[in-house]
């Protein structure tokens, strides 16, 4: 098989939500889409809850330890964390996110000036990163809060005008995406469709191969993400050494 066998091409996180508090009172992370990729959330301790806009319009989805949810692509997500909130989190489409595949919920100047998006995203370095992740969480917070309140009250235009920014600002990007695709999730399922049909003829040679394989330990302190403190688990085939 080439590329990582991890299975479907996914990456892996552990995530902590953040639990200081949006201007509007509530603990958690920074409302934002993916364009292309599908996310999970398993939770392993905790509670809070995921609220999401969507085509069907607002929601609020309780979280507590062993819920397991997931979004598609184009759902604004926010978790909010009401206590102690940690999870698993999958995503579909390994180093699509890293490569740019997420759109926070500023506002509508914000997000339409590629520019003033870049600015407003960046975290910086050294000490002042925890207090720009906040700040840009805060500002997703009150994009968030409007489009929230339009869908509520029947008006889609300003999610359609958030998708289109969103759009506009990952199209030069979104180029490249086609390859990271095609070296993960697309080369696994042929991967499999491949050994499917080997098995219907008899034929397991591939067996031969097999392997365990062991992610280590995440290095060094966790970042600064979106929803929270992060540490992405690599996922490259390495080998077992015990």
């Amino acid at each position: 098989m080439t590329g990582p066998s991890f299975p479907g091409g996914t990456s892996l996180s552990h995530l902590d939500i953040y639990h200081d508090a949006a201007p509007d009172g509530i603990c958690g992370g920074s409302p934002h889409i993916h364009l292309v990729s599908t996310e999970a959330y398993l939770v392993v301790e905790g509670r809070g809850a995921l609220q999401t806009i969507d085509g069907e319009g607002f929601r609020e989805t309780d979280l507590e330890a062993g819920s397991v949810v997931w979004f598609t692509p184009g759902t604004i997500h926010r978790a909010v964390n009401r206590g102690g909130l940690k999870m698993l989190v999958l995503m579909s489409n390994a180093g699509l996110p890293e490569a740019g595949d997420a759109v926070m919920t500023f506002p509508p100047h914000i997000v339409g000036d590629p520019a003033a998006y870049a600015e407003a995203a960046a975290l910086g370095e050294g000490e002042e990163r925890a207090a720009r992740a906040a700040r840009r969480r805060d500002l997703a917070v009150t994009g968030f809060q409007a489009l929230r309140d339009a869908v509520v009250a029947g008006d889609r235009a300003p999610l359609d005008d958030f998708y289109a920014s969103a759009g506009a600002l990952v199209r030069d990007r979104a180029a490249a995406w086609s390859e990271l695709v095609r070296a993960g999730a697309l080369a696994q399922a042929q991967t499999s469709l491949t050994l499917t049909e080997a098995a219907a003829r008899g034929d397991v040679a591939h067996l031969r191969d097999a392997r365990a394989r062991v992610a280590p330990a995440p290095p060094g302190e966790r970042a600064f993400g979106m929803c929270g403190r992060i540490r992405a688990y690599d996922l490259t085939d390495q080998e077992n050494t015990r």
